[in-house]
């Protein structure tokens, strides 16, 4: 059985491109996601937080993801109020190499997981979270922030409050395949469900919203139930292992963060692309365009086509 990897009809024609040297690869924007977890009060296994993107969108229409989106340049003009962390320790951790960077990459994880599901991990001071981002005050500078008509240094200096970087951890980093013309460099984060704080589908681009184990989503996607990017994918999978929230926002810190980024090669008469240490999404495309996936991917659905839309195209592995 086909299972739930979501493949564009388009990649073929552009790898070749690439191969042939008539495509240039764009640079890729950075940006962030975040998984935001929640505790099974009966003990189970904990919970993320998932969107489905609008089915009648061209770009991985019906596509489950996690909140995201891309930094937004002001991030690194201003200081923000800050706990956790020294911006310093986060940007060797992230990689990047000043602590502005730092800063613009974790702020984007807090304010998109704000603008697109209503959770905000901020707080009045270092040891405090807010407890309830309900009514209509908080809905317009939420909507203003989505507008960009607000920056998030505007939005926490204007509410008293300071960004708990330390309710976050790092988990992944993967790079959108060269071949594609809109990239992301995009971190992935793990955090915990502050208490009081409920999700919503705040975003225009989900249809719906769902709480699903990282082992049911990973099955129902090797199901083919469930249609989802490598990243996303990869991600559930090792995050599955994992009892607790704050369990796994402690193992954070051991992730790997190297860089993830799709090699598209050719092989004899084969366009080869893969994901380095994920061999499951492999794909062996005949140039006359038929394709073979080894680890069980799947050929293109019907009406899927890439478009411009942010929330799963930040994920890295596509768009």
């Amino acid at each position: 059985m086909s299972n739930g990897q979501w493949y564009p009809p388009e990649w073929p024609g552009r790898i070749r491109a690439l191969a042939a040297g008539e495509l240039t690869a764009a640079v890729p924007r950075r940006a962030a996601t975040v998984m935001l977890l929640r505790d099974d009060a009966a003990g189970g296994a904990p919970a993320v937080h998932m969107l489905r993107r609008r089915t009648s969108m061209a770009f991985a229409g019906g596509a489950y993801a996690y909140p995201g989106g891309g930094v937004d340049p002001r991030d690194d003009d201003r200081l923000v109020g800050w706990a956790g962390p020294a911006l310093e320790t986060w940007a060797q951790r992230l990689g990047v190499a000043t602590p502005a960077e730092a800063q613009a990459v974790v702020c984007a994880a807090v304010r998109e997981t704000y603008e697109e599901a209503g959770v905000l991990l901020a707080g009045p001071t270092p040891r405090t979270v807010v407890t309830d981002t309900t009514g209509d005050d908080w809905e317009s500078d939420r909507e203003a922030l989505v507008a960009r008509e607000l920056s998030f240094a505007e939005f926490l200096e204007r509410r008293g409050l300071v960004l708990r970087s330390d309710l976050l951890g790092a988990w992944a980093r993967w790079i959108t395949p060269e071949f594609e013309p809109r990239r992301y460099d995009t971190w992935f984060f793990v955090a915990a469900l502050p208490a009081g704080q409920r999700t919503r589908n705040a975003s225009t681009e989900a249809d719906r919203t769902v709480w699903i184990t990282p082992g049911d989503a990973a099955d129902g996607y090797d199901r083919g139930e469930l249609l989802m990017m490598p990243p996303t994918v990869a991600t559930l999978r090792t995050l599955r292992p994992h009892a607790t929230a704050a369990e796994a926002l402690a193992a954070a810190s051991v992730q790997d963060l190297t860089p993830v980024l799709a090699q598209a090669r050719l092989d004899g008469d084969e366009l080869v692309l893969s994901w380095p240490g994920h061999e499951e999404f492999t794909k062996n495309i005949s140039t006359g365009g038929k394709d073979e996936t080894r680890g069980g991917g799947e050929t293109p659905r019907r009406g899927e086509t890439r478009g411009e839309e942010k929330t799963a195209g930040v994920e890295g592995g596509v768009a």
